[in-house]
């Protein structure tokens, strides 16, 4: 399936219940995590086997980060088992998506003064050296934000850290922020306060071996412009990445989630034991877990089906085309050894064009040129064709799964959830020729400058080159589709693959036409609703300077509808917001899927979190 990279958002709380309950409705758990017909005692122990998607690795562990190191895979899936955030979201079902309380370190917030001050209050975990996850260790992170926000995947000008005035513990267990102004409630929760992951006094150093808080960052202050933090991101971010030393490492070892490393290979293979200190519930029940890397979905399909791993993805091409009245396929390919999951996903699916990039940063500015290469798309085809039936359209930055979640404006609806701008070969050609192209050698040839934009010139052809994610053929082979109906209105398509990471790595911020702005067009999967925030608000991937906008796209347009969904409760004023990107196409929306996982039927209460969040403490065996 099309991957997906790192992360989002609500309004208020009535919506988010919701939204809670339209995914309930519309996703539905199937089998429950339990296998059907499966007997046998409970076996404490044992080791699950899981197959990583193919083409990834875990590669960094340090919970604050660049863009170039947040997916899912290393946040969600790795960090998270070991280092809690403030809050946690979902459950081990795949339908939730709301703030989970029992599962976070820390008690709900209370807001106060109209929505100008938030207080939080720790629960008064323990990390597994012993110190309390207190007061300090959220402060820890806030003072890096305020040293390193520049650097800091979530930031987005005027946001946190922007839009507070001072914090300050009041209470070994208690922080106090006050903000600049009035805030949705929900909306800082879920897309502020999410963002929040508390750190242990044993990193706030600048050496090994050095004594916790001998860093200073806990205490830091802008006095010294931040000078103590950076000092201790600088060291913290360089062992990260050591990562052949993560399981051996003094730093890496304090953790206050329900896992450990015990053994790190930068291959991929990775190992997880119980943290026996583990404060929260429910406590693993499981001895190990173990990842396992595959080069290809070919591979890990092979190992499934020879009994390597417990739990894989099932390749689309060797599943049954989806049943009109069902989730799952009408037949079980692994047969009776495993039953079978969805792996939903609230999110969206895109390419990214690098409106910095000096070959075609002018060439994508232009509105019809977007409009034109979004026409190409053929997502239906591409879904029933490639993907067997098991994805739904994206249209524009609203989540369109499920169908009749509350977020999707009805532009996005539109032509069978196309949206505006449905698949159509003819219209790409008109729209083009119509601003002064014509085809040249089966090119497109821009003969009008005038009418064909700014910085385009007489005789420049329409190319561009889109570098997706290898591993999975399914994608290679959407992707294929993508460039031969391309080909087809005069738009010449260079398919660059590379791996996940890769990709992922090229993919920061940008000045405007500069050296590093070398990508054309990203194409690592998406985003999905899960961090940075939890309210589809499009902070994160549209608004100008944000932290994980990796294609520069900015226009003050969206800008101010994006801001008036951090104030508002009202659903209109977010389907301004949501309209105005299905226009003016930020990104080219592509194929949303879905996947089917295959779980061993020894294997018990495994379900997949549409928020990609891993559970594995609430797995167990049985004989």
């Amino acid at each position: 399936m099309f991957r997906r990279g790192k992360k989002l958002r609500l309004a208020s709380m009535a919506a988010a219940g919701l939204a809670a309950a339209v995914l309930a409705a519309g996703c539905g758990s199937s089998n429950a995590g339990s296998p059907s017909g499966s007997s046998g005692p409970r076996v404490k122990g044992g080791t699950a086997m899981i197959a990583l998607p193919a083409g990834v690795t875990y590669n960094w562990i340090f919970p604050f980060y660049s863009i170039a190191n947040a997916s899912v895979y290393n946040i969600n899936q790795f960090q998270w088992l070991m280092y809690r955030p403030l809050y946690m979201f979902g459950n081990n079902t795949n339908t939730s998506v709301s703030i989970n309380y029992p599962l976070s370190p820390a008690n709900a917030p209370v807001y106060g003064d109209g929505g100008k001050t938030v207080t939080i209050s720790l629960k008064g975990w323990k990390w597994s050296d012993g110190e309390s996850v207190d007061a300090r260790d959220v402060i820890f992170f806030l003072n890096m934000v305020e040293a390193e926000k520049s650097t800091w995947y979530a930031y987005s000008k005027g946001l946190l850290p922007d839009n507070i005035t001072s914090y300050q513990a009041t209470g070994p267990n208690q922080v106090t922020i006050r903000l600049d102004r009035a805030y949705s409630s929900i909306w800082f929760t879920y897309n502020q306060l999410a963002e929040l992951t508390p750190m242990p006094l044993a990193w706030d150093v600048t050496s090994l071996g050095a004594a916790p808080g001998s860093g200073g960052c806990s205490t830091d202050s802008a006095a010294d412009h931040w000078a103590k933090c950076q000092a201790v991101y600088s060291f913290l971010t360089a062992q990260a990445k050591q990562a052949a030393t993560y399981a051996t490492s003094p730093l890496w070892s304090v953790v206050d989630g329900p896992w450990k490393l015990s053994s790190f290979s930068t291959d991929g293979n990775v190992t997880m034991v119980p943290n026996k200190a583990y404060s929260g519930s429910p406590k693993p029940v499981l001895s190990a877990i173990k990842f396992l890397p595959f080069t290809s979905d070919a591979t890990e399909y092979t190992a499934l089906k020879t009994g390597q791993v417990d739990v894989g993805n099932i390749p689309t091409q060797d599943l049954p085309q989806k049943p009109a009245s069902s989730a799952l396929p009408s037949t079980n390919p692994l047969g009776s050894g495993f039953y079978l999951e969805p792996f939903y996903s609230y999110g969206i699916t895109y390419a990214q064009p690098n409106f910095n990039n000096p070959q075609v940063g002018y060439l994508v500015r232009q509105l019809y040129i977007r409009q034109a290469l979004q026409r190409v798309f053929d997502q239906p085809g591409i879904i029933k064709g490639i993907f067997r039936g098991y994805g739904i359209p994206t249209s524009g930055p609203a989540p369109n799964s499920p169908p009749d979640n509350p977020w999707i404006p009805a532009i996005q609806k539109a032509n069978g959830g196309q949206g505006p701008y449905p698949f159509s070969i003819a219209a790409a050609k008109s729209l083009l020729t119509s601003h002064g192209w014509a085809p040249t050698g089966g090119v497109m040839t821009c003969q009008d400058p005038a009418r064909c934009g700014t910085g385009i010139t007489k005789g420049e052809q329409l190319k561009l080159t889109i570098e997706y994610s290898t591993g999975v053929a399914s994608v290679t082979a959407a992707w294929q589709i993508y460039k031969s109906d391309a080909s087809e209105a005069g738009i010449d398509i260079t398919l660059v693959g590379k791996s996940f990471n890769t990709i992922i790595g090229e993919s920061a911020p940008c000045a405007p036409m500069g050296p590093k702005c070398a990508v054309q067009v990203f194409a690592y999967g998406g985003w999905n609703f899960d961090g940075p925030g939890y309210e589809p608000t499009g902070e994160p991937l549209f608004q100008t300077g944000a932290g994980s906008n990796s294609g520069n796209y900015s226009n003050p347009e969206m800008d101010m509808l994006i801001g008036e969904t951090h104030t508002s409760s009202s659903m209109a004023v977010f389907h301004r917001y949501a309209t105005y990107g299905a226009e003016q196409l930020p990104y080219l929306w592509a194929p949303s899927t879905y996947g089917i996982q295959a779980v061993s039927t020894t294997l018990h209460n495994v379900t997949f979190n549409t928020l990609f969040t891993l559970l594995p403490e609430y797995w167990y065996f049985t004989k």
